[in-house]
């Protein structure tokens, strides 16, 4: 007897896209120790945790420091306090109502949107955008969703909705049946929106051939655009095919602190083997309760803080410092003559490459000669070929320094 593994991690063709990143920054620093490297790629902030958010934080690890107020093991759905806040302020406001065991806190919602695919049958059909958030894909492929990846980049067995120039972003609908449909916006990677009318034909193609929308809003706090949902439950049906993931990350800084949710609407229903109905959200439930075992007190208490009108108020500051950051990128690139699209509604700039050039070779070009790093939009998936993506969340001297490297090249 041996031990077999999982082949199916052997489909996976390359190493993880910002591995690559971090390896030839990690060449070109050990061979040019003296340069000043400005880190534009992965999407980390650089803003510290706002007063209210410390605040709460230390108060609840003193809590942790009392037997009277000691909190050892927490629901694996999370604290209802903070579950009641979600619900209050990112969800009432835009006339969307939810019961608190529709909420599921967690420690990230890329956990949440990889680990998500658990609860669905091995054969249901995946759709994902054309670039696309590298976890959608890689997660299917290790579940065992997909066959080999083919020359053209893509994993046989998925279907892929391509978003570019040509059609302005806007993914088409499947052109083939398919179950459920990963969509991110605002985008990461590309920065780009869906209005709520291009959102609704989505919902409405659910709705039609009983599929699953999951949809991933962490980035919806840099929402600027009146027409564009902050929550996929805006639109009229949603509830009955969508589960939606946000995150605190991007949001309130807690890249390293971590803390998200998911919401799981009662309404949504899947199907077993004989064509039954079967609600959703005692699934995850399930799967959270096994195999998860809730984040931590001190780190929800500081995830409630972000709600107070002091919380509120001071990641609003980050929020616009980031913006103003993807304005500066946006217009730099845009006065050099480069085509650049999000950076509205989103802390990603997405730039097409010029002169055609190869994704990792324009990479190299910023890193080798102005000593920016960004990420080859290749990595993304076979319609990110010929972009490459920056994020606003560096400082905002580091942000005018990088444009003003960038602008003295010469393409």
């Amino acid at each position: 007897m041996v031990v077999k593994i999982n082949e199916n991690y052997l489909k996976l063709k390359s190493s993880y896209l910002f591995v690559e990143v971090a390896r030839r920054e990690t060449e070109f620093r050990n061979a040019h120790p003296d340069a000043d490297i400005i880190k534009m790629g992965i999407g980390d902030v650089t803003k510290p945790l706002v007063p209210a958010v410390i605040d709460a934080f230390r108060k609840a690890v003193d809590e942790m420091a009392d037997a009277e107020t000691f909190m050892g093991y927490g629901p694996e759905q999370g604290y209802e306090f903070l579950a009641e806040a979600i619900i209050k302020n990112d969800y009432e406001k835009y006339g969307v109502s939810l019961d608190t065991s529709e909420v599921f806190i967690s420690d990230g919602a890329k956990c949440d949107t990889g680990n998500i695919q658990e609860i669905f049958g091995i054969d249901n059909k995946i759709a994902v955008t054309d670039p696309v958030y590298t976890v959608y894909v890689d997660t299917n492929v290790m579940a065992g969703r997909t066959g080999e990846m083919g020359d053209d980049g893509m994993y046989e067995g998925l279907t892929y909705l391509k978003c570019n120039a040509e059609n302005g972003f806007v993914p088409d609908l499947p052109s083939e049946p398919v179950d459920i449909i990963y969509l991110c916006y605002p985008n990461n990677p590309t920065g780009t929106t869906l209005t709520k009318d291009q959102l609704k034909v989505f919902v409405e193609y659910a709705k039609e051939n009983k599929a699953i929308i999951l949809f991933d809003a962490a980035y919806e706090v840099f929402i600027t655009e009146d027409n564009v949902p902050h929550s996929i439950y805006e639109i009229e049906g949603a509830k009955e095919v969508a589960i939606e993931f946000k995150s605190f990350s991007k949001t309130a800084g807690f890249t390293g602190t971590r803390c998200a949710y998911t919401v799981v609407p009662k309404e949504l229903k899947g199907y077993d083997s004989e064509g039954n109905e079967v609600e959703i959200n005692p699934l995850w439930n399930r799967r959270q309760t096994t195999k998860f075992n809730g984040a931590s007190y001190p780190v929800q208490r500081a995830a409630e803080a972000t709600y107070s009108p002091e919380g509120q108020k001071q990641i609003k500051e980050v929020v616009d410092y980031y913006m103003e950051n993807a304005k500066v990128i946006r217009e730099s690139l845009t006065d050099i003559g480069l085509e650049v699209y999000g950076g509205v509604s989103s802390p990603y700039i997405w730039v097409k490459t010029p002169n055609n050039m190869d994704s990792w070779d324009f990479f190299d070009i910023l890193l080798n000669e102005a000593n920016v790093v960004g990420t080859p939009g290749s990595g993304f998936g076979p319609s990110g070929e010929g972009y490459l993506r920056l994020t606003a969340f560096n400082t905002l001297e580091n942000t005018k320094e990088a444009m003003d490297r960038i602008s003295k090249l010469e393409f």
